[in-house]
């Protein structure tokens, strides 16, 4: 048997101190690595959006540079009114219901969240909706179903979201879902806890004074002062949800707008994709297109950061993450 000769005690030294140095260096370069990486929540996705699979989803999300996703799940499929005779069901998009949503979230813990919904006049929906809040749930929706906003089922569970201090995120659609933009001011005084956050075609194209209320995709120049720009000016609670189409259009069909949009609201703006395509890029990406032009027409750094993140950081995830 060979032996080898004993370090001496200087050796070990300076080998120690040399391997010390080497795991620093390596954590101050992933440490560097990390940070310039740019955190981007998008806090508007689904499963099973028009057949997507879940492995398609996550290679859209990083396809994009999302650093965190919120799910939005459906209700149970139920012929009412509410979901106009079963037509809406799957918030009309084939999406599936918490529980999908909850098994990708225990999947991937670091990259999903997610809501938690249910048709609002089906028995035991704030039940249901509260079971997932208690499962981890950090608010409420996609709500998108045909139904007065400011009818009694509603009521209940803005009243679920005002005692677990969670948010809502409502589709507004003209003689679709969610009825009533032009009262939702009474909604918001009523429930001052919750954070609202307003969606869709009438959400969007209410920020023009002169909207058209039939028209969902206006191309016309901007007039500020429309209900959903007195909301966000005038209500705290009171949140956008830049996602979709209606959300992409409303960012381009009047940049010069969009920019002074961002920039008076720019405490209450979120930016989400909720687009159903797998590529994550290109102009078959609404959502692509979106971070785009907020990166485009954000008027700095510090404004951009808070559309695409501090934003979501602060009022959804009340700064746990």
């Amino acid at each position: 048997m060979s032996h080898q000769p004993k370090a001496s005690r200087r050796t070990f030294l300076t080998n120690s101190a040399a391997a010390i140095a080497g795991c620093a260096a390596v954590k101050i370069a992933t440490a560097a690595a990390t940070d310039s990486i740019e955190s981007v929540i998008d806090i508007h996705q689904h499963t099973n959006y028009a057949g997507r699979t879940d492995a398609q989803l996550l290679a859209h999300q990083k396809q994009m540079g999302i650093t965190r996703t919120i799910l939005l799940p459906a209700g149970i499929p139920v012929e009412l009114a509410s979901t106009h005779g079963g037509q809406s069901n799957g918030l009309a998009a084939r999406i599936w219901g918490n529980s999908a949503a909850y098994r990708l979230v225990r999947a991937f813990p670091d990259f999903y969240s997610y809501f938690a919904n249910e048709v609002p006049d089906v028995p035991g929906a704030v039940k249901e909706i509260e079971k997932h809040l208690n499962l981890g749930a950090i608010g409420i929706g996609e709500q998108k179903f045909n139904i007065d906003v400011d009818a009694k089922p509603m009521h209940e569970i803005f009243a679920l979201a005002q005692a677990h201090r969670v948010p809502v995120l409502i589709h507004f659609q003209h003689r679709m879902y969610n009825h009533g933009l032009d009262r939702f001011h009474k909604i918001l005084e009523q429930y001052p806890e919750v954070s609202f956050i307003g969606h869709a075609q009438t959400w969007w194209g209410n920020i023009d004074k002169n909207h058209e209320q039939s028209e969902l995709y206006p191309k016309s120049r901007v007039t500020p002062g429309g209900i959903s720009d007195r909301l966000l000016a005038d209500y705290p609670n009171m949140f956008g949800d830049l996602s979709a189409g209606s959300g992409l259009n409303a960012l381009t069909r009047d940049e010069e707008h969009a920019a002074a949009f961002i920039e008076r609201h720019q405490n209450k703006l979120f930016y989400g994709s909720d687009c159903d395509d797998t590529a994550g890029a290109g102009d078959a990406c609404s959502g692509a297109g979106a971070l785009a032009a907020i990166r485009r027409l954000a008027g700095s750094s510090e404004v951009e950061r808070k559309v695409l993140f501090g934003n979501a950081r602060r009022v959804i995830f009340r700064d746990r993450m």
